[in-house]
């Protein structure tokens, strides 16, 4: 079929069949079962956190984006999220006020092993991304990134040479001079330019207590941020562990009149914690506080939401109260309702749509590879008629896949593909390569992947040529579909699989069950479209 075409086919397929369940998106789906509130349906029925009508639902940003590192810069904001093994790393997302954000690029292009929680910073007319990341898994090192247009080139890394930290937070001193706070709570000096370290890694905090009942996952004092206010520095720190049990991770506060302390505990915290298995959002800390349009506070900081730690850590925006002696309370109360949207801010784009064509590149932005190898993306090729996948390892189970973050509770992935003989490919939702389910294809053979394995005995055959697969999510119920006919006729795949236990309490990781492509044979496999919508939430 001549480029054109298949694009015209493709376009009309996503506003036509495949799109009509989704044709009265404007009309709030339930968000639950009950009498809770209802998101607002945006691009191919994705959940959206604006209401339209002043208030918003978290979370912000849908899916997984832990860690938020948000920089306020004159009327914009920018927020960047741990990217662990997924390269293109490190997207820059974008937003004018605080609510509806979209994706600018990825920042980070050279493979650093896993990225953990980092911190987006401005220092005169320079942007900065320090970064902690375990090259080869050889123990964890802090690197630095930077840039003179948020939206890049960005710089590739260099090493600050602090070794075995995690979670930076940048800071200037009372004293003009700039710190890196690290895991612990620590903090380094840093030369003027922000590329190395300019003295010993120190202490500097003894965080706040919890009382020693409190079911938590451990005490890890890690994320510090930290912000100037009339005169006081405020250190925000999550502590309680970040996974486990429901109740551990919390928002604590200290502040000092100056970077090397003394610091006092803020009679408040924890200023954020779940307290019981029936909020709707679990295991909350990690929290950055900024300024809203109008010069009122917010804190950002992330959570699983209830029944869904698949999604893994999702963005959520809570308002705080500045009290009369100078420290702050979090004032969101039940996030299962509408909030007040940030005064003053201008909406603007809400996210993106997945559907693609791969007639344009969305490296990072959308797709990456799982924990790739050098030189990974050598195995793509776009020719106009799609994407090209050549094949690697031998099954799902060691072929990096490609990944993409999906942030809703119920939805429907489709791909086109062209298996010829010796390929091997198909669908995939992956959590990491000892967690995956999917359904895979060569020329003549279905099979079936559970448990992280093919299940042999599951194997039927099919006719070959061109086809669709299609997976369906509902409630982390996992139905199986393929086609040889474009999609007019599907044949059910037997088996229905259930995920809800693929998260990071299971298999460690902290990260979430994405839809994957994965190609292993000795042929590569041609990926026509990747079709993407939302459904009706259980």
């Amino acid at each position: 079929m001549p480029t054109a075409s298949r694009r015209d086919v493709f376009k009309a397929m996503l506003a036509g069949a495949a799109m009509a369940p989704l044709s009265t998106l404007a009309a709030p789906v339930p968000a639950c079962r009950g009498d809770a509130p209802s998101w607002r349906r945006g691009i191919e029925g994705q959940r959206q956190a604006d209401l339209g009508d002043g208030t918003f639902l978290n979370p912000i940003v849908a899916g997984d984006r832990p860690d938020p590192t948000v920089l306020k810069d004159g009327a914009d904001y920018y927020m960047a999220f741990s990217s662990f093994l997924s390269y293109p790393g490190i997207v820059i997302w974008h937003s004018t006020d605080l609510v509806n954000w979209a994706p600018v690029g990825p920042a980070l292009h050279r493979e650093l092993g896993t990225v953990w929680a980092l911190d987006l910073c401005k220092h005169g007319d320079r942007y900065y991304v320090y970064i902690p990341a375990n090259p080869g898994d050889r123990g964890w090192k802090i690197f630095a990134i930077w840039a003179d247009d948020i939206r890049g080139p960005w710089s590739d890394p260099v090493d600050l040479g602090i070794d075995g930290c995690i979670d930076p937070g940048h800071v200037v001193g009372e004293d003009g001079r700039r710190y890196l706070f690290v895991n612990g709570i620590r903090k380094v000096r840093l030369t003027d330019d922000g590329l190395a370290t300019d003295g010993e890694l120190e202490h500097a905090y003894s965080p706040w207590r919890y009382p020693d009942d409190w079911v938590t996952e451990n005490f890890a004092p890690e994320g510090p941020k930290l912000t100037w206010r009339n005169g006081w520095l405020y250190l925000v720190t999550a502590v309680g562990g970040t996974a486990g049990p429901v109740t551990g991770h919390m928002v604590i506060a200290a502040r000092s009149r100056s970077v090397h302390g003394p610091w006092e505990h803020c009679p408040h915290n924890p200023l954020v914690r779940t307290r019981s298995v029936d909020e709707p959002w679990w295991s909350r800390g990690h929290a950055t506080l900024v300024e809203g349009p109008a010069g009122d506070g917010w804190m950002v900081y992330h959570g699983y939401e209830n029944g869904y730690r698949t999604l893994g850590r999702q963005t959520l925006l809570e308002p705080i109260e500045w009290t009369g002696d100078g420290w702050f309370r979090a004032t969101g109360g039940d996030l299962s309702r509408p909030l007040p949207k940030p005064s003053g801010g201008r909406a603007g784009p809400s996210g993106f749509a997945l559907s693609d064509d791969f007639s344009t590149d969305r490296f990072g932005v959308q797709w990456c590879f799982h924990d790739p190898r050098p030189r990974e993306r050598a195995r793509v090729v776009r020719d106009g008629d799609g994407l090209l996948l050549a094949g690697a390892g031998s099954s799902p189970a060691d072929s990096p896949p490609l990944t993409c973050v999906v942030g809703d509770r119920a939805y429907q992935a489709e791909a086109g593909l062209d298996v010829p003989a010796g390929g091997e490919g198909g669908l995939l939702l992956f959590y990491n390569h000892k967690a995956f389910v999917g359904l895979g294809f060569t020329a003549d053979t279905v099979k079936s992947f559970q448990y992280a394995e093919e299940q042999a005995w599951a194997r039927t055959r099919h006719r070959g040529g061109k086809l669709r697969v299609r997976l369906t999510n509902d409630g982390n119920v996992v139905t199986w579909h393929y086609s040889h006919d474009g999609g007019r006729t599907w044949t059910r795949h037997d088996t229905r699989m259930e995920v809800s236990g693929l998260h990071h309490n299971v298999f460690g990781g902290f990260l979430s069950l994405k839809v994957g492509l994965y190609s292993a044979g000795a042929v590569p496999i041609r990926i026509t479209d990747f079709a993407y919508r939302a459904l009706a939430s259980p």
